[in-house]
């Protein structure tokens, strides 16, 4: 069995392309793999209690908000070097959707919300991945209170259906039961779906390295993760 942890970015006039999406853990390696998340977060925050306080999200450690106030700039582009060691050491399974908002709105009479598009869309790159390791997954989001009704009424009714409605839709009968919630704080492994997508909406656009140092760093971390994690990302339209 697989675990599979999302989440995603506000999709707004500032931010105009909407990313979902994250990360599949192996259940037989996840013990190991947390334990090692445990070890980065000691040696940043020095201590492994799940906390606000020690919560490791993507927005803030880039720009030295909430939990990374105060924290040197070179320490909190050490811990996402960490992080992307983390994910390519183990080949972690990444998969993203990215949607041109404006594009997708423009292309179609009635569009779907972003959200329960780039929900559909990242289910079925769940399932694509699972179809290959012939397993079975488990799925788990961030909690979202606006969401998360909408959200499990969605999968049940792609799952009830037989198929996601797209022209291209597939089954999504590897993923089992419903969609579990928990706050971010209290789950390393969606704490890292989170900063996946903070990178991927920060710096997936940008082909060349950027001149700020920090920007440069951060934009190399990401295409390190690119080439080195299990990585693939869908765009849409």
């Amino acid at each position: 069995m697989y675990l599979a942890y999302f989440d995603e970015n506000k999709y707004s006039q500032q931010s105009p392309l909407f990313y979902i999406g994250g990360i599949l853990l192996p259940d037989r390696s996840v013990c190991d793999l947390e334990s090692e998340l445990s070890e980065i977060q000691y040696n940043f925050f020095g201590t492994t209690i799940l906390t606000k306080n020690t919560e490791m999200h993507g927005k803030d450690l880039f720009h030295g908000k909430g939990a990374f106030k105060k924290r040197p700039l070179a320490d909190r582009i050490r811990l996402l070097e960490h992080l992307a060691v983390f994910l390519t050491t183990h080949r972690i399974a990444v998969r993203l959707v990215c949607i041109d908002v404006s594009a997708h709105r423009s292309r179609y009479r009635y569009p779907q919300p972003e959200y329960q598009l780039g929900l559909m869309l990242i289910l079925e790159r769940f399932c694509d991945y699972l179809e290959k390791q012939q397993d079975v997954g488990v799925v788990f989001g961030d909690y979202e209170k606006d969401e998360i009704t909408r959200t499990v009424l969605d999968f049940s009714q792609f799952k009830l259906s037989g198929r996601t409605p797209m022209y291209k839709g597939r089954p999504l009968g590897r993923l089992v039961d419903t969609i579990y919630f928990t706050h971010s704080h209290h789950s390393r492994f969606l704490q890292v779906a989170d900063i996946v997508v903070f990178l991927a909406n920060r710096f997936e656009s940008i082909a060349d390295k950027p001149l700020k140092w920090h920007e440069a760093k951060a934009w190399a971390i990401w295409q390190t993760i690119r080439t080195g994690a299990d990585f693939e990302i869908q765009h849409w339209p």
